[in-house]
């Protein structure tokens, strides 16, 4: 069997990286093991770093289950067995593509981009052309850091597809390691505008709890007794809209998981407007917003110390015109 290269690309056009590797059954001397550190050992071809994102990539299945399994730290038990089917092949190089970009600042180290709702951030299965990326690629040329991977030249943190708003990009790795450090601090700002539903009756509030993948769906993250990854955030009611159906608010990130605001904010009774993953529309709520065609979330700030002249530097974009409507159609319920 031919065993997918290092990201899981490569520019071979057969089908060998689709097959599923089928794992032994779990012995009783197994048990208790970490899932990836099981799989690891079954596949030697495969390193566990390289397991792990094949399990967060929902490419593992438990014998019997119909959804992939997408718990890295989980404990195998014994007689069990798990089906790995790495995704599709995508070019083992993203190709530079003339994607217009809204760059809102650039130096020799860095640049600022205002992301529209619509464009995926990196290639990924099902997505392989069309990104931010592929369009990074066309405008730096051979300038982009090399340390996020072949497939996230350049890509220090992400947000969603349907997600618009500000994102910063490394072109060298002397910036990509001292960007990550900052998010790893939780020193990076980032504050998001939200509409969400209901009436958010506190005027500022705090939600924490760690974010993993849902038991009940594997599709949705979810907030977890167990595992998953510290997560904060912050918000701040900024107004409340046609006697509370919805409300308007602005989220400031502590932490950054994946769907983070989206999560946390369902938790609350307070999905996202749009967000067709975790809510259910008020059915008496207008069509217009109703059926607004994505989760109502913009990045608008972001706030940082550039690596090279420890400057601190805030960049601020306003929503974009389909939010705008959105507003303008709440305001006038």
């Amino acid at each position: 069997m031919q065993i997918p290269t290092d990201d899981f690309l490569t520019n071979d056009t057969d089908d060998t990286a689709t097959v599923p590797m089928i794992s032994p059954v779990v012995s009783a001397q197994d048990k208790g093991i970490r899932l990836d550190k099981f799989l690891a050992g079954c596949f030697s071809d495969l390193s566990r770093n390289q397991i792990i994102r094949l399990i967060n990539e929902e490419a593992v299945y438990r014998t019997g289950d119909k959804l992939p399994f997408c718990e890295p730290d989980y404990k195998v038990k014994e007689g069990e067995q798990y089906t790995l089917i790495p995704p599709d092949a995508v070019p083992a190089i993203p190709e530079p593509e003339n994607i217009a970009l809204d760059i809102i600042y650039e130096d020799e180290d860095l640049l600022v981009v205002n992301k529209p709702a619509g464009l995926v951030v990196h290639p990924g299965a099902g997505n392989p052309t069309g990104t931010l990326v592929n369009a990074l690629l066309a405008h730096c040329h051979e300038s982009l850091s090399g340390i996020g991977g072949v497939k996230r030249p350049g890509i220090v943190h992400r947000i969603d597809k349907d997600t618009s708003g500000i994102l910063v990009v490394a072109k060298n790795d002397f910036t990509h390691v001292r960007l990550s450090e900052q998010f790893s601090r939780h020193s990076i700002e980032r504050i998001y505008d939200a509409f969400v539903w209901g009436y958010v009756r506190n005027l500022t509030g705090v939600v924490s709890g760690n974010i993993g993948r849902s038991s009940t769906n594997r599709q949705k993250m979810a907030i977890v007794k167990t595992g998953g990854k510290h997560a904060t955030t912050h918000y701040e009611r900024v107004n409340v809209f046609g006697g509370g159906l919805a409300s308007h608010i602005k989220c400031v990130l502590e932490t950054g998981r994946t769907h983070q605001i989206r999560v946390h904010m369902a938790s609350l009774g307070h999905s996202l407007i749009g967000d067709q993953l975790y809510g259910v529309p008020t059915k008496n709520a207008p069509e217009e917003i109703k059926y607004f065609p994505r989760q109502a979330l913009h990045a608008g700030f972001l706030g940082f110390t550039h690596p090279r002249t420890q400057e601190h530097l805030t960049f601020e974009v306003p929503m974009p015109e389909d939010m705008d409507t959105l507003l303008y159609s709440l305001e006038n319920l």
